[in-house]
């Protein structure tokens, strides 16, 4: 059989370590759901409990969400001076973190700095290393995928997020925001292609597809299952922000990350799955298959 033809699907949670209802979330969706994988954040307030967690799940596969934006740094901040505000904290502007990240003189040494000791903090937990993301996708940016390639060699990384949504499946599940989602993918197409190609041409396998990315905080039962009708051809990955409550750390703060949740464990999600022919699928095994 051709495999290009086949529909494999990965089903990650983002944000592993972020709080407990998310972790919770992960344990439960991964033992009575469908969740096969995990990214986990390797300096979040309940990081440890996270890999706890993890530890007695053996099955789950456990990757590392690199974060740089929208959050703390592992480092003290006086070790990355260029990368934080007064507060401490990671920029929540995107656009202008991209900007510095190209042009700022100094900064690429203070980023992978911080990139190495995400990985090193990984590394300790004794937890295999299945695949590497970013938060909000920065990995996207030329500079932050070619440390995150560089550094994540070192620690044993043989697999990486391409966060590419395409317009087709996405418009046919959901039949919402036509324009947007139009827009998104044509825009991004390019690049991603480039992205793609440059973590193959390194040596390191991906998935072709995402899905979750317009949809993030609204990804409940009907939308997953509608997901799972309409993959295509290939390696997709439906990933998500579950949690089993609310919390005070959650950003945005009116995502239904509970419906998040809830839809990784309902009954008709999981029988349309099973009913399919869809190969559920890991990064890990995907680095084996050198796909």
């Amino acid at each position: 059989m051709n495999e290009a033809a086949v529909r494999r699907l990965i089903v990650t949670a983002d944000d592993f370590g972020l709080a407990i209802p998310v972790n919770e979330a992960v344990e439960q969706a991964h033992v009575r759901g469908i969740l096969s994988t995990a990214s986990l954040m390797a300096a979040a307030p309940q990081t440890a409990d996270a890999v706890e967690r993890a530890r007695r799940l053996p099955n789950l596969r456990v990757g590392l969400h690199v974060v740089l934006v929208n959050g703390r740094p592992a480092l003290p901040p006086s070790r990355v001076p260029d990368l934080v505000g007064a507060d401490g904290r990671f920029s929540s502007d995107l656009f202008a973190a991209g900007v510095r990240y190209f042009f700022k003189p100094g900064i690429r040494a203070q980023l992978e700095a911080e990139i190495r000791e995400q990985f090193r903090l990984f590394s300790v937990t004794g937890l295999a290393l299945d695949h590497a993301n970013a938060q909000n996708h920065m990995h996207v940016h030329p500079t932050v995928l070619s440390l995150m390639m560089k550094v994540g060699r070192d620690f044993g990384l043989r697999a990486i997020r391409v966060p590419y949504e395409p317009f087709g499946p996405a418009w046919r599940a959901t039949r919402t925001q036509f324009r947007g989602r139009l827009m998104q993918s044509a825009s991004l197409a390019p690049w991603m292609a480039l992205m793609k190609r440059r973590i193959r041409a390194g040596g390191f396998a991906a998935n072709d597809y995402v899905f979750g990315m317009i949809d993030s905080g609204r990804m409940n039962a009907a939308a997953v299952e509608e997901y799972i009708a309409a993959l295509p051809p290939g390696v997709s990955e439906i990933y998500s922000h579950p949690a089993t409550a609310q919390f005070d750390s959650a950003d945005p703060p009116d995502a239904d990350y509970t419906g998040e949740f809830a839809a990784l464990t309902d009954a008709r999600v999981i029988a349309r799955l099973h009913e399919s022919d869809i190969r559920p699928v890991t990064f890990s095994e995907l680095a084996h298959r050198g796909a």
